[in-house]
């Protein structure tokens, strides 16, 4: 990718959409994205609801459609390369992809996830991040790879975990936190500054040796 005064983006949610929320604030705020899809594999999913009120276009697709996980991925990915997307970010898209869908993506694909990457890949970090005691949790910006919830982390957000969090306290305080986190690591990728490389992130024409954090002056808003 290069830097351009818009860099295309699509969007995949199974979900409520809250971080694609956040990405349509920052667009309207003055985040250079031009956001060509919203694609979910649940027609029902708030996330395409917000789409539409903000005027991008939508996509359904029902894997129930498709013989293989495979099929399905390939033919999604398809069409959201069809939209002119450069950069496809997995805000809240709930399935694992096909490596043959995701290999073509190298560097082109991020998600945000619920953890200090690389503690718990998978489903609820919460609960997991509070039964190990840990003193501290967060969320991770990462560009996608094959392996599930791997692939280089660009940057995260940190939290004190409190003595009387619950799962849903924890989820509450630190959502906030995801919706800055991930429309400023997007704006790192559509200014240029960052992109993924041979060897791992280049951040300013610097390879990148641990994950930004949501504090550092280059993740704030200008």
């Amino acid at each position: 990718m290069t830097e351009r005064s818009t860099l295309p983006v699509a969007v995949l949610a199974s979900g409520r959409g809250s971080n694609l929320q956040a990405l349509i604030r920052a667009r309207d705020a003055g985040l250079p994205i031009d956001l060509r899809l919203v694609a979910s594999d649940r027609a029902e999913a708030p996330a395409l609801r917000h789409a539409e009120a903000a005027g991008i276009a939508t996509l359904a697709l029902d894997p129930a459609g498709y013989a293989t996980r495979r099929d399905y991925d390939l033919e999604l990915f398809r069409r959201v390369a069809e939209s002119g997307a450069e950069l496809l970010v997995l805000a809240g898209f709930m399935r694992i992809l096909d490596a043959d869908a995701v290999n073509p993506w190298r560097g082109r694909m991020i998600n945000v996830h619920p953890s200090l990457l690389p503690k718990y890949r998978g489903l609820h970090t919460h609960r997991r991040a509070l039964e190990a005691g840990d003193a501290e949790h967060g969320a991770s910006v990462h560009f996608v790879s094959p392996e599930l919830d791997g692939g280089p982390v660009i940057a995260q957000a940190r939290i004190d975990v409190r003595p009387d969090d619950t799962e849903t306290t924890l989820a509450e305080r630190l959502l906030p936190l995801e919706h800055r986190l991930l429309p400023a690591a997007v704006a790192l990728i559509a200014s240029g500054r960052l992109h993924l490389g041979e060897r791992g992130i280049v951040f300013d024409d610097v390879p990148l040796t641990s994950p930004l954090r949501l504090e550092d002056a280059c993740l704030k808003p200008a």
